[in-house]
């Protein structure tokens, strides 16, 4: 696809033979040779959409004045490209100025650090609403055009370590680093188009729980105005959301919830009591692998608060990732308990749609790998909140962008995305008034550009 040959060593009967290197001479020096001549048409592709302008119109009132010299749309912009073509902090501009297209890109010349950095300082808690609203209406786009008659929000959270002083910087869980501090960004990701319609940079002090609700609360309804009043919506959060308040806050957006169960001890011995199983799965020869059954189980604060909680059970033999939890003593299997308030469902329909969310873990994995949403580019907490955020409206446009220009790539993550569309070499070259953009061969692109 991205015009490269594979071998054909079943074609040849001499071996290859390396040339040389100290026999290529060095030629003259090209100043307009460039290493990211992908963003000349993702940038075309944002300017259609109108980003530039909206950048320029909501941001624009944070930096004023006569003597402004970089206004903080095009800052957005800068910062934007960077994280496009797979850089984390904005200290990368210190060697991607010297490519000539994104100096060109930038306006002509790229700012110094200390303006990026004191650009990003400038956002407030209500220029941070804004940018949050942008990054999901640009996710809600893909979902909008989505013709799956049953929507997957997941809700997750990741730890970030910090190494020094930033502020919001608390110790909390930390999985890997005990007692180190660290932020608990949370992000809420839509299975059906893998974008993002929500995440918010949290203190790493704070847990997820009944403080939360708002916040999942106006995820669901950005998800119900994407997706209309006729479709199905489950949201999957794994057992940090067994609780009542959550719980009652997703019932009353009119949403399912499909979520992992705290396993109290209670639980547990529901569990155990229960002798009417339904064998969904066997080995070959013959014997059970996988049991559904339905739990008659509810919590104190469940009957206080009036809800109804439908509790399902899945217990297998053949489970070998996540937490192994044993309740038989003569048997191998392990079980897992998942609450929902669709009460009408088939029991293992609902297990197979909770694996489902499995999805966010990978996802997480390419934002931090990718983008780089587990390290921190200033010490203030508002600036590196605004880092965030623009690095989840660039994945969601870039979604978009894929999605319009080249579907047959929308299963790529992003490292493959850039190689083939945004990280391609290039020339430019002075045409009279204009600059000519020079691309290599690439037969699986050209007939679509």
């Amino acid at each position: 696809m991205t015009g490269g040959k594979r071998g054909n060593g079943h074609q040849r009967r001499r071996p290859v033979r390396r040339p040389d290197p100290r026999r290529i001479g060095s030629g003259d020096v090209d100043a307009g040779l460039t290493g990211v001549a992908g963003l000349v048409r993702f940038g075309a592709y944002l300017r259609d959409l109108g980003v530039d302008r909206e950048l320029r119109q909501t941001f624009g009132h944070l930096k004023r004045g006569a003597g402004v010299i970089y206004p903080l749309g095009a800052q957005m912009r800068l910062l934007m490209d960077l994280f496009a073509v797979g850089e984390h902090r904005p200290f990368a501009v210190e060697s991607l100025s010297s490519d000539a297209l994104f100096a060109h890109l930038a306006g002509g010349t790229c700012p110094s650090l200390d303006t990026l950095y004191r650009d990003l300082a400038r956002f407030d808690e209500q220029s941070l609403c804004a940018l949050d609203s942008m990054m999901a209406a640009h996710g809600a786009a893909l979902v909008r055009a989505c013709s799956a008659k049953i929507v997957h929000l997941d809700i997750d959270t990741t730890v970030t370590p910090l190494f020094g002083e930033h502020e919001g910087g608390l110790p909390g869980p930390n999985p890997r680093y005990h007692g180190r501090a660290s932020y608990h960004p949370i992000l809420a990701r839509v299975a059906e188009t893998d974008t993002i319609l929500g995440a918010e940079l949290r203190p790493g002090d704070r847990g997820f729980g009944g403080d939360d609700v708002g916040t999942i609360e106006a995820w669901i309804d950005r998800c119900r105005d994407a997706v209309g009043p006729n479709k199905l919506i489950y949201v999957r959060i794994d057992a940090a959301a067994d609780c009542t308040a959550i719980l009652q806050g997703i019932e009353r957006r009119g949403a399912f919830y499909v979520v992992k169960a705290r396993m109290t001890g209670d639980l547990c011995g529901a569990v155990q009591m229960t002798t009417r199983w339904t064998t969904v799965d066997r080995d070959a020869d013959g014997k059970p692998t996988r049991q559904v059954a339905e739990i008659e189980f509810a919590r104190n604060e469940w009957r206080s608060a009036g809800l109804k909680v439908r509790a399902i059970a899945v217990r297998s033999k053949d489970r070998p990732n996540g937490k192994q939890l044993f309740l038989w003593e003569l048997d191998d299997y392990t079980v897992q308990v998942f609450l929902t308030n669709d009460m009408t469902s088939p029991v293992d329909e609902l297990a197979h749609r909770y694996n489902g969310r499995a999805g966010i873990e990978p996802l997480i994995a390419e934002l931090k790998g990718a983008y780089g949403i587990g390290k921190v580019p200033s010490n203030g907490f508002d600036a590196n909140h605004a880092a965030l955020l623009l690095k989840m409206l660039v994945h969601n446009l870039l979604r978009r962008f894929v999605a319009a220009v080249h579907p047959a790539l929308r299963t790529w993550r992003a490292p493959w995305l850039r190689r083939a569309l945004l990280c391609v070499p290039g020339r430019i070259v002075r045409r009279g008034r204009s600059r000519v953009l020079r691309m290599p061969p690439r037969p699986f692109f050209d007939q679509r550009e």
